[in-house]
């Protein structure tokens, strides 16, 4: 007999859907959360998923959560109308779960109870599981920012970054691109790499091995007093969260390396054109230099 363990991934609105206070939080954009993955198949009794909005991402986290939850226990996902709400039925029909549909609030809400044999599990598991991209030679999973190709933005700071010394951070890390570049100067005594994404960060320690290197799978813009007096922060700062455009999360990325910096120390970042850094950075620098601006995009050195 299962225990009455309820999972829960994400944040689904409360004005959509219950979800039960003591629910274990599965989601990889969550510091501190379980793994989805590493749960032993049949020990949930019910899982609440906000499903994520990739087509590859939603289907493995809707495949794992099937096979966490014991036979006969109840699955509720959903998600935004226009951000794959419209297709939850389908695709849980595929894995032959019998499903219930009602809207509420922009939001399609599927439920279903968990049939004793699951129909296509280890096809979407594989498909957005983690993978060797053989373009790139890296590690990256689905549901990671920019999974399958090189940002444009990172590319365009990757042709400016200069070489760099002393302990330094990169902030929102993603599966390492960045980061690879900065270790390839021997003056770096020590790199940072910080992300919110647990399979970002899981994708980085398999993409980089060096002793140079620790990884933090944290919030940055939440206080952390070990990201102090740094010499240099490198960043691809995040203009999104949870699929919405959101100005503040990059600019907060801004204050947090003026905060980690050392007088004297340097920031490189890739700027989004639209975005009004400027306001934001001359107060806390005491030098901001746009070293390019096009594509969309600019590139400063801020030196503290």
């Amino acid at each position: 007999m299962v225990a009455n363990v309820a999972g829960i991934y994400g944040k689904p609105p409360a004005d959509v859907v219950e979800t039960p206070r003591d629910a274990i939080q599965f989601s990889p954009l969550m510091p501190g959360a379980s793994e989805l993955v590493s749960q032993a198949e049949g020990s949930l009794a019910s899982m609440t998923i906000l499903a994520p909005p990739g087509t590859l991402e939603r289907r493995y986290t809707l495949a794992l959560a099937l096979r966490a939850v014991a036979p006969g226990g109840t699955v509720v996902a959903l998600a935004p109308k226009d951000q794959g709400g419209t297709r939850l039925r389908k695709e849980l029909q595929a894995f032959d779960c019998t499903i219930e549909e009602t809207a509420r609030r922009h939001h399609r809400i599927v439920t279903c109870k968990r049939p004793d044999r699951l129909t296509g599990i280890d096809e979407a598991l594989a498909a957005g599981g983690p993978q060797l991209l053989p373009d790139f030679g890296l590690w990256s999973q689905p549901g990671v920012f920019s999974w399958d190709r090189i940002d444009p933005g990172s590319a365009l700071l990757l042709q400016h970054l200069p070489a760099l010394s002393g302990r330094g951070a990169d902030f929102g890390c993603g599966i390492g691109v960045l980061a690879r570049a900065v270790l390839a100067s021997p003056k770096v005594a020590q790199l940072t790499l910080i992300d919110i994404d647990r399979r970002a960060i899981q994708s980085a320690q398999r993409n980089l091995d060096d002793p140079r290197l620790s990884f933090r799978w944290i919030d940055v813009r939440d206080p952390d007093p070990d990201l102090a007096a740094l010499d240099f922060v490198v960043m691809n700062a995040p203009f999104h969260d949870a699929g919405t455009e959101d100005r503040g999360l990059a600019l907060n990325f801004v204050r947090r390396a003026a905060e980690a910096l050392r007088s004297g120390g340097v920031c490189w970042l890739t700027a989004n054109r639209h975005l009004p850094y400027e306001g934001v950075m001359k107060p806390l620098f005491k030098r901001v230099d746009l070293k390019i601006e096009t594509g969309g995009y600019k590139i400063y050195e801020a030196h503290k």
